[in-house]
């Protein structure tokens, strides 16, 4: 060895364990998940966890071989022990293939929790020690430790008969979403829970069952793989009404997969009511515990079908004991280059295509048979030739296909969708127009009544919207209220100020002038009438520029001022007019209050007010009267249509057609 050269020495900082452990893991559930697969592979029956969210306290309690200060210093406290490599690839008792492969899970605690205290009692006796996080930190701050020492716990405060208990407290997060949502969560993560392994977890005294996961009436078609029934992983539904899969995944590998696919009765299905979560995923588990969160993810799949998936694949292949790990350090992801991994991939995205063709065709039969349980579209229905029959029933098929939970939704969607299939019907008559002669003026008559038809029903619809719009406004009670709905909606609606103001427009060039002038106006005001206003807006409509302010709810106004007020606003507008060469255009001055004027003591001066006002091309609308006014508009037209057609019958039908009373839920069909 010459003088250069050297001992060379490779020297692991304890700041390993900031990244392994400390800060490994990001929710309650995945910790906790790591304690119980210790507990699995200490071959316990049973793990108590109880949560005390008051004094800050978990607790993990399991009844396995426990430990001795041997195990503990050389296999619990060793970090990357792999006891696999040791002949422990299966526990003692059970022979249950181990969960636990880089020896670094049980520092996920430390992302949770500040201080850990175990306990534990095996056949050499009971022991314990409590490690503190800050400790550890201090430790990663001194460069020149290589090892941290646990406090030990005097053996007569250890009141376990056997097994390990293990104690967080010192919380450094809040303990949310405890009790019924952390349950549901640790129920998804393992599949190996239950009596049929020997191995029953419970949470607050209640245990854990396969039912814990809800997924029992979410899903509406299956598609299983392997033997799930006799392994106990889904308790879903009946496996009549699923379609069984081939678990292979190719001939020479001897790879295969068990678990089930599924797709839910709706999208909205797929989210837990209580915290919003999704499930709208593909997990991943591997030995019966969860290996990656998500794999759907990856796929990028855009189909409609995939708002409505929901899976949980078995793959004890990718942990395979004489090969590499897959798992990622997080332990929360599989590694995506591994061959293993990508065969998987390969296999998923087939069974999906699958799924898909199989999910649309399921689909749009119960689309047309959830479409024909309402009596008027069943007749309407009925009346089509074989051909628009086939294309009527894929449109509701289609409906069916959308992520829509509100059933009445659905329906309407069902009203839009005959509407454009009658359009679309009524242009293929067009083309007999060039068929028209003296000996068949008929196909003309029968083009212009369907016209009529679609005209009235598709403005039936609209009316009805507004119509509704109004009815809302005319439940707003408080003052207030209506002010701050009407001025959000007043400017780009002028229907509620006249029915016929449909096509209300905006030239930019012309409404600057027009706003310049109005605030030249404004400037001249008092301070007590600048408080009255709450907005002012313009706008061209039915060939009138129109002016409208909108004054605050709880002002009562005085008619002099306000006619002070309309004759600017005419005179400014007048003005701008005249510079853009457009004199003369009619003007009216809308003023919108919440309160008759002061002086209206008496009918007679209100309409000598009113009439007064039209002469200076205004008048004046209260909030009530707007809505009152609209909606005698708008109702009066629904109840002026004295001959409808076929389709406006059935539209106005569909809208008045309790939907609860005739849509039964619809039998689940096998896939």
């Amino acid at each position: 060895m010459t003088a250069e050269q050297g001992t060379y020495q490779m020297t692991l900082s304890l700041n390993v364990l900031k990244h392994l452990g400390l800060g490994l893991y990001s929710n309650v559930a995945a910790v906790l998940s790591e304690v119980v697969a210790n507990a699995w592979d200490a071959d316990a029956e049973h793990v108590s966890i109880s949560i005390d969210s008051d004094a800050g306290r978990v607790t993990i309690q399991d009844d396995g071989h426990g430990m001795s200060i041997d195990d503990a210093n050389h296999k619990y406290l060793h970090v990357g022990y792999e006891r696999r490599n040791e002949g422990e690839a299966f526990t003692p008792k059970f022979e249950r293939p181990v969960m636990g492969r880089k020896g670094i899970g049980k520092l996920s605690l430390f992302s949770i929790a500040q201080t850990v205290e175990v306990h534990s009692v095996g056949d050499n006796g009971k022991h314990g020690f409590t490690m503190d996080s800050n400790e550890i930190e201090e430790k990663i701050k001194d460069r020149g430790e290589a090892q941290y020492n646990p406090i030990p716990v005097d053996p007569e405060e250890i009141n376990i008969d056997c097994g390990t208990r293990i104690v967080l407290t010192n919380m450094k997060r809040r303990l949310q979403w405890t009790g019924t949502p952390l349950r549901r969560r640790l129920a998804r993560r393992f599949s190996v829970i239950g009596e049929l392994n020997d191995f029953e977890v419970e949470l607050d005294g209640q245990p854990i069952t396969i039912d814990d996961r809800d997924y029992q009436d979410k899903l509406q078609y299956i598609w299983t793989f392997g033997d799930i029934g006799s392994q106990n992983r889904i308790a879903a539904k009946k496996l009549e009404n699923a379609e069984e899969r081939s678990g292979n995944i190719d001939e020479d590998s001897g790879w295969t997969i068990d678990g089930w696919i599924g797709t839910a009765l709706t999208a909205g299905h797929l989210k837990d009511s209580d915290t919003s979560e999704s499930i709208n995923k593909i997990v991943i588990m591997v030995r019966g515990k969860l290996a990656q969160e998500d794999i759907l993810e990856e796929f990028g799949e855009g189909g409609l079908y995939t708002k409505y998936i929901l899976g949980e694949i078995h793959a004890d292949f990718l942990d395979s004991n004489n090969r590499e790990d897959i798992a990622t350090t997080s332990r929360q992801r599989l590694i995506e280059e591994d061959p293993r991994y990508q065969a998987l991939k390969g296999k998923l995205r087939s069974e999906l295509r699958h799924i898909e063709d199989r999910w649309t065709d399921l689909r749009n039969q119960q689309g047309a048979e959830q479409a024909l349980l309402f009596p008027q579209i069943q007749s309407w229905f009925g009346d089509l030739n074989p051909d628009h029959k086939k294309a009527a029933e894929r449109l509701f098929g289609r409906i069916n296909q959308l992520p829509i939970d509100d059933e009445d939704q659905r329906r309407q969607l069902f009203v839009s969708g005959i509407l454009a299939f009658e359009s679309l019907r009524l242009r293929n008559l067009l083309h007999k127009l060039d068929e028209v002669s003296t000996e068949n003026l008929g196909i003309l008559r029968e083009v212009f009544l369907q016209l009529d038809d679609l005209e009235a029903s598709a403005y039936y619809r609209i009316i009805k919207g507004r119509l509704e719009v109004i009815r809302r406004l005319t439940g707003l009670v408080d003052t207030d209220a209506k002010e701050k709905a009407i001025q959000e909606h007043l400017y780009n609606h002028l229907w509620l100020l006249d029915a016929s103001w449909e096509r209300a427009t905006r030239t930019e060039h012309m409404e600057r002038r027009i706003y310049t002038a109005l605030e030249v106006a404004y400037d001249t005001l008092t301070e007590e009438e600048k408080r009255s206003r709450l907005d002012i807006y313009y706008r061209t409509t039915a060939n009138k520029h129109v002016i409208i302010e909108l004054k605050r709810a709880n002002r009562v106004l005085k008619y002099s001022e306000l006619i002070e007020q309309v004759t600017r606003y005419y005179d400014a507008t007048e003005r701008a007019l005249d510079a853009t060469s457009r004199s003369g255009e009619p003007i009216e001055i809308v003023c919108v209050i919440g309160n008759k004027l002061q002086e209206w003591d008496s009918s007679s001066r209100e309409q000598r007010d009113r009439s007064s006002l039209e002469a200076h091309h205004a008048r004046i609308v209260t909030y009530d009267e707007l809505i009152d006014n609209a909606l005698r508009a708008y109702q009066d037209y629904v109840d002026s249509i004295q001959e409808p057609g076929r389709v406006y019958r059935l539209i106005k039908e569909l809208d008045e057609q309790d939907f609860e009373a005739i849509s039964p839920e619809i039998p689940l069909d096998s896939a």
